[in-house]
């Protein structure tokens, strides 16, 4: 619990430096799950349903970036025993991480950001549009075939569709439409200064077609050089999904590489 809200956290176990694997904006934790039995040989995992997300509560009344962090915070506090600990974070989630890693380097021993960015969005359309479409899911679903034959064939699609929750009146989503939207309107603001004065080992990955552009992907590192980029040869924004094993590569790889420097 952290003040009113309940976060779900499941620990997969595993030997080695804990590491906390957070989801991205309408997700839940059972999406990461590959990733954290990927991982579980050379680190203990901690999965968490972030707030408003999965098994944790659905509709807090505090849904700023300060009460996510907070969130993770306690996590490490509670199961990690306060000791530094790796995130990894996709989308919302990697900026979940990254905040916190800025707040609390004490307990961030290193970050991994995939398809996460910092700059934040000048249109506050985005927000609404994204609100509006997970408004628009016709809901309850009969079943999983008539979810995906409205939700289409994405990889995320399949995330969904595992994640929906039976109902006696059909499938519905564990999350809600507005408090989505007004979650990704708190990511939408920029943290550059954040972003410029973080001292964590950090690697940003990004998908062939991802939603970042070059430019976007530049700037991140220009702002921050210190930062480890690597670009996975496929895969879209939900890469740990649709380019798993390239992902997976990426990512064991920088975590167990020997030349595990402090940054200056």
């Amino acid at each position: 619990m952290t003040g009113d809200v309940s976060i779900a956290v499941t620990d997969v176990g595993g030997d080695g430096p804990n590491l906390i694997l957070l989801h991205g904006l309408a997700g839940s934790s059972r999406e990461m799950l590959p990733t954290a039995v990927a991982l579980r040989d050379e680190f203990r995992v901690l999965l968490m349903d972030q707030r408003g997300h999965g098994a944790s509560t659905r509709r807090p009344a505090d849904l700023s970036r300060d009460a996510y962090v907070r969130d993770v915070t306690e996590v490490i506090e509670r199961y990690a025993s306060g000791e530094p600990s790796i995130l990894v974070g996709q989308s919302m989630g990697a900026h979940t991480a990254f905040l916190t890693a800025a707040a609390r380097p004490d307990l961030v021993g290193r970050l991994v950001m995939l398809e996460g960015h910092v700059a934040g969005s000048e249109d506050p359309g985005e927000a609404v549009s994204l609100g509006r479409y997970f408004a628009s899911w016709p809901v309850p679903f009969a079943d999983e075939d008539a979810a995906r034959s409205f939700l289409g064939s994405d990889a995320v699609v399949d995330a969904w569709i595992a994640d929906l929750e039976a109902t006696p009146d059909g499938l519905r989503p564990r999350f809600d439409a507005d408090v989505m939207e007004r979650t990704i309107e708190t990511v939408h603001e920029p943290r550059w200064d954040d972003w410029e004065a973080l001292q964590i080992p950090t690697l940003a990955i990004f998908a062939k077609d991802g939603m970042f552009t070059d430019a976007d992907k530049g700037e991140l590192i220009r702002r921050r050089p210190s930062t480890d980029r690597i670009d996975l040869a496929a895969g879209g924004h939900d890469a740990h999904l649709d380019a798993f094993d390239l992902w997976i590569s990426a990512l064991r790889g920088w975590l167990l590489r020997t030349d595990d420097r402090a940054e200056t």
